[in-house]
This record gives structure tokens, C-alpha cells and sequence, in this order.
């Protein structure tokens, strides 16, 4: 019997196991930090072995597979060792894709995978395809394939998910833009981090889609130096194409292998550029699917966006309050403060993963009349914008942030939350940030 390995006893680690009990497999959890007791109950439940709070090599060694949660980077000495002695080290999506035969829709980028992912499967879900959304966002792969395996998997992908496959394989993969982000894991070398978006089609063939965007440099001038063996399909806002989707005249155009789908831009639910990217990136892969043209029209009105991603909050005297805590790097927040169109009040700041703020200071000399830092080293944030804005102020907890803004604020201003940065000094997750921002204003 193989054993199989799982360092991280979160969400994947736990759905992978299951997976690998039922196929067979000795399996071992281990987590150097804690694992969550509902996570324990399932490993238990599943007679699977566990320990937590420390990695018992002697157990970890003799591995025939190990699979390692995408929060461990690989430069850590234990997966050194695993590495050196030729043990494969893959990631959840490698793993459970090889117990799957189902239509995979892989969607990678630096900003915009959830919604993209999000209203992908909202759509076939419309269309009444069997579809299961997983990877980055939700509920476990490994767990769904083991229990309830679809016909369609929509899975948002991260570079470090990316980094620990082998022969995955999605038949329609997306890149939706390439920005500098989580440097610190690729030696801050930016070519390190766009190889590793790349990865998402490294496998594909002749009869798999990369859907990606034609306005962005990053990715043009990638493929131009590594061209793929999959159709390649863009997307664009600035120039007409004559295939793929474009906009013209306030409508969306798509041309797909003979098949045209057209809809006014007015019809999105969600506002900003971006959003039409994404809505036409969700669109070709439904189209590619056989989703009828209607459907995906009716869909797209009816998306409702994803939580913490610029999501308005409350309205207190004439104030609004926009929670945006998923901005975790500087192209996020960028989109944030381009498309709010009233004076911001913004909460910025947490870990820093070699962010240059540079790009923002066209739209923040513009539009922010006021800076709250909200981190527990905010130097970086105070040597960009301190000679810009005249009101810069440090606080170290969310509540303490959100009475600094309600009192700075003025009527017609908008309360931004979006932190261009990892949330881990302050908080456990994104999530977390931002469910104390809507908390905090709530006890305002």
C-alpha cells in the first residue's frame, strides 16, 4: 500500500485525505500549527492518522507521495529533504485531477480568479451543467472528487498550487492579468512568478483553450518568448479582434469557432473594466462548454459578485463604507480606487510582499484625502505617500481604524478598505479583515 502524505491539515490537506483513504492509500496528516477541531472530527471520523503542532519526520520521510498545502513554501527545510530524495511533492489539484474524468476550467491571474471563478460556474450552473467550484475558493477538490465527482470542475488555481503539479491538465485554462504579487516566494524575481501562471497550460494540447487578455504586456510578451500548444483565445477592452471577445460600442462581442454571442455592457451587474473582462473570460469558457447564448446573458445579470471584493457596506450620514479586504495586492486596490468616483478615506496596509506603490500615486494624488495604516509596520506606505497626503494616520487595530475614518470622513466621501496587502499581522485571513471592518462600522 503507497503511503501518502499530507503536510497542512486545513481545507485541501483534510479533502485530500479522504480522497487518498478511499483510493487506497496509508494516510498520514501532519500540521506543524493547529489544526481546527471540525477538522480533526472528519480526520477521525475517517480513521485517518493525524498529528498537530509539530512534523514528525520519521513519519514523513518513508512517504511514497507527499501533498503539500499551498501555504508551505518549498525552500522550507523538511520539503528540501523530501525533494532530495525523490519523493514527488505535488499540490491538491494534481493529486485529485488524477481520479477525475471531468471537463476541468482551470482560471489563474494575479487579480480577478474568484469573480471570474465565481460567475464561470454561476453561469453553468444556470446552463444546468454538473459542475463543482473549487481550488482556491470553497470547499475542497479532492473532497468533491471523492464524494461527488461532476461532470465540470471550475477551479481557481494559485501560482503555489500551480508550482506543485505534474501532469494536470485543464481543458479550458485562463489567465486573467499578470501583476507583481507574493515576490517573497519567487526570489523576488517577477519572470519567477509569471512562469509560474504559465503552468496552467503547460499540459494542454491542441484541443484545450487558454482564454487570456490581449491588453495585458505581461502575458503578450510571455507568449511571444514561450508560445503554448493550446488555442489560444483573448479578450480585450481596447482593440476589436477577430476572434475572441471585445468591446465595441458599449457591447460585448464574442466570436467563438463560428458561433457569435453579443450583449450591451449596461447588463453587467457588476460595474468597473475589470468586470467586463472578467464577465468575458466567464462567457467563452461557457460558450466552449455549449452553454446556450441566452443563458449566459440571463446569468450575467443575475451575478451578485463575491464578498469583501469592493462590496458596499453601510451608508452612515451620507458616508459610504466599501469593504474590499480581497485586495491583498497593489493591482486590486488599484481597480478599487480607479472605480470609486467620490473623495476615499483609505484603509491600506498589512504585510507587504514587495509591493511598489508607485503605480497608485497618479489616483491617489487624485482621489484619497486621507490615509489610515492599518499594520504593524506601515514605513513602506508612510515613505510613499507621506509628502502627498496631507492626513496620515497609524492605527493597529481594525476598530481603532474605522473610528479614525467615521471621524475624518465628510459627507459625499467614500470609506475605502482595501489593503494592497496580506492580512496575517493583524488578522487570520482576508475574510477575517474584512468581517471586522463591516463589524466595526456596524458598532460605529
Amino acid at each position: 500500500m503507497d503511503r501518502l502524505v499530507i503536510l497542512g491539515g486545513g481545507e485541501s490537506g483534510v479533502g485530500t485525505a479522504i480522497l487518498g483513504k478511499q483510493k487506497g492509500f496509508e494516510v498520514f496528516v501532519s500540521d506543524k500549527g493547529e489544526i481546527k477541531e471540525n477538522y480533526k472530527k472528519v480526520l477521525e471520523h475517517f480513521e485517518i492518522e493525524w498529528e498537530s503542532g509539530e512534523h514528525t519526520e520519521a513519519k514523513i520521510m518513508n512517504a511514497d507521495v507527499v501533498m503539500k498545502s499551498p501555504g508551505i513554501p518549498d525552500k522550507v527545510a523538511l520539503v528540501k529533504a523530501l525533494i532530495e530524495k525523490g519523493v514527488p511533492v505535488i499540490s491538491e489539484i494534481e493529486f485529485a485531477s488524477r481520479y477525475t474524468d471531468a471537463t476541468l476550467i482551470g482560471i489563474t491571474g494575479s487579480n480577478g480568479k474568484t469573480t471570474t471563478t465565481m460567475l464561470t460556474n454561476h453561469i453553468l450552473k444556470d446552463g444546468g451543467l454538473s459542475v463543482g467550484m473549487a481550488g482556491n475558493i470553497g470547499d475542497s477538490y479532492a473532497k468533491m472528487v471523492a464524494e461527488k465527482d461532476f461532470d465540470h470542475y471550475v477551479l481557481e488555481i494559485s501560482s503555489f498550487q500551480l508550482d506543485g503539479i505534474v501532469d494536470f491538465k485543464p481543458h479550458i485554462a485562463m489567465i486573467t492579468n499578470i501583476t507583481p504579487d507574493h515576490l517573497d516566494r519567487y526570489e523576488y524575481k517577477f519572470e519567477n512568478y509569471i512562469a509560474s501562471k504559465f503552468r496552467i497550460a503547460m499540459n494542454q494540447d491542441k484541443d484545450d483553450y487558454l482564454i487570456c487578455d490581449a491588453d495585458d504586456e505581461v502575458i503578450q510578451d510571455w507568449l511571444k518568448k514561450h508560445p503554448v500548444q493550446s488555442k489560444v483565445l483573448h479578450f480585450s477592452v481596447k482593440q476589436k479582434l477577430e476572434e475572441g471577445a471585445w468591446l465595441e460600442d458599449k457591447t460585448i462581442k464574442i466570436k467563438l469557432e463560428n458561433k457569435t454571442l453579443e450583449m450591451s455592457e449596461d447588463i453587467l451587474a457588476l460595474e468597473g473594466q475589470h468586470n467586463v473582462k472578467n464577465t468575458m473570460a466567464a462567457s467563452m469558457a461557457a460558450m466552449l462548454v455549449k452553454v446556450r447564448k441566452e443563458t449566459i446573458r440571463q446569468s450575467i445579470q443575475s451575478f451578485q459578485g463575491v464578498p469583501h471584493r469592493l462590496e458596499n457596506v453601510l451608508k452612515i450620514n451620507h458616508v459610504e463604507y466599501i469593504n474590499d479586504s480581497k485586495a491583498t495586492n497593489v493591482n486590486a486596490t488599484y481597480y478599487a480606487l480607479d472605480g470609486i468616483k467620490k473623495p476615499i478615506v483609505w484603509i491600506v496596509g498589512g504585510v507587504d510582499k514587495g509591493n511598489d506603490y508607485s503605480e497608485l500615486m497618479p489616483l491617489v494624488r487624485e482621489k484619497v484625502k486621507a490615509i489610515i495604516c492599518l499594520g504593524v509596520d506601515n514605513s513602506k506606505l508612510i515613505d510613499a505617500f507621506g509628502n502627498v497626503i496631507d492626513l496620515m494616520v497609524e492605527t493597529y487595530s481594525m476598530e481603532e481604524a474605522v473610528k479614525v475614518a467615521y471621524k475624518v470622513s465628510e459627507r459625499g466621501d467614500a470609506v475605502l478598505l482595501s489593503p494592497a496587502c496580506a492580512s496575517f499581522d493583524l488578522f487570520k485571513n482576508y475574510e477575517d479583515r474584512g468581517d471586522q471592518f463591516k463589524n466595526a462600522i456596524k458598532n460605529l
